[in-house]
């Protein structure tokens, strides 16, 4: 399974919705080995330097450096844990 990269910022509801769909999600035995790095943007700037110009909003979800998702203002959890499934599901591949 390919690694997937969460970029965050701190009080997001966008992003809880994210890592709660992530919890939710990796239950089920086909994502259990997921392998999720969550880079926070405002504590490890540096970590954030290879995506920058590729995202605008977060949560953005990156596997290989190609970005899946970007949250936009205003989507539900569900809309969320659908794009978070569908990037477990890259991932798998």
């Amino acid at each position: 399974m390919k690694k997937i990269t969460m970029i965050k910022i701190p009080g997001c509801p966008y992003c809880a919705k994210a890592k709660k769909a992530f919890e939710e999600l990796c239950q089920k035995p086909e994502y259990a080995n997921a392998e999720v790095e969550v880079i926070d943007e405002q504590m490890q700037p540096e970590l954030v330097t290879p995506y920058n110009g590729k995202y605008y909003y977060v949560p953005s979800l990156f596997i290989d450096g190609e970005k899946l998702f970007e949250a936009q203002p205003g989507q539900d959890y569900e809309t969320i844990k659908a794009a978070v499934e569908k990037t477990l599901k890259a991932a798998a591949e």
